[in-house]
């Protein structure tokens, strides 16, 4: 049987935004007939925000924090006890520093289960904040050229550009493809935006190779998946 997961903000949603509600009937058809689990870097609580609280939990899983989160239903199943070490702390808030980019929200290093989310902008950006940070990171590459500096640093850790204005920092391994460990379907169809080499999807879609009877989409947004899906199953 296969076994269909998503990456949540950026393929199920808009950015940082709830689920459009008539996909959100869709997509709660979908689950009733197929085998359905969530991958996200963000925390149960966001993804809640994300998409309520009915798809969470229905599905098989939602692996949150890239799955050093993980959820069965309502019941959190296991969480990574790992936390990031005072030495990257102090060099992530030097970088911060050097940032010149001019606006700060608040919440630059933000701990998760097994991760840390560090945003230049800030956690707590409206959505025109982060857009003026989008902006500045396309022109300036900021977020990879912080990324690659860290990896260079701390060989032992990784750093991977997630969502729109983030890196997420964890352990080497702590990425999505971890997630495999708890699936055992040998079929598995994955939707995520972020496939690109540095991105936080691309670690499952690499791992996803050595299982020839799966397939990644790499999606541009929630429109894409929704559209693709329908393709798949014309009967919902």
């Amino acid at each position: 049987m296969a076994h269909y997961v998503f990456d949540v903000d950026g393929t199920l949603t808009p950015s940082r935004q709830v689920i459009d509600p008539q996909f959100n009937s869709f997509f709660c058809r979908f689950i009733e007939n197929h085998n359905v689990s969530l991958v996200t870097g963000s925390d149960i609580s966001k993804t809640r925000e994300q998409l309520g609280t009915m798809i969470p939990n229905r599905v098989e899983y939602s692996f949150n924090c890239s799955g050093s989160s993980v959820w069965s239903g309502p019941k959190n199943i296991f969480n990574s006890e790992w936390t990031l070490p005072i030495l990257a702390r102090t060099w992530l808030k030097d970088k911060l520093e050097e940032s010149s980019f001019p606006i700060r929200t608040g919440n630059h290093i933000e701990d998760r289960p097994g991760l840390v989310n560090f945003s230049v902008v800030g956690r707590n950006a409206t959505l025109d904040e982060r857009k003026t940070y989008v902006d500045y990171d396309t022109k300036t590459n900021e977020r990879k050229v912080i990324a690659d500096l860290f990896n260079r640093d701390f060989t032992n850790l990784h750093a991977r550009i997630g969502g729109e204005t983030g890196i997420d920092i964890g352990p080497i391994g702590s990425d999505k493809s971890q997630i495999l460990k708890w699936i055992k379907d040998d079929e598995i169809h994955f939707f995520g935006d972020d496939m690109d080499p540095g991105g936080n999807d691309e670690p499952l879609k690499t791992a996803l190779q050595d299982y020839p009877k799966s397939k990644c989409y790499h999606v541009e947004n929630w429109q894409e998946t929704a559209s693709i899906l329908r393709t798949l199953d014309k009967t919902i």
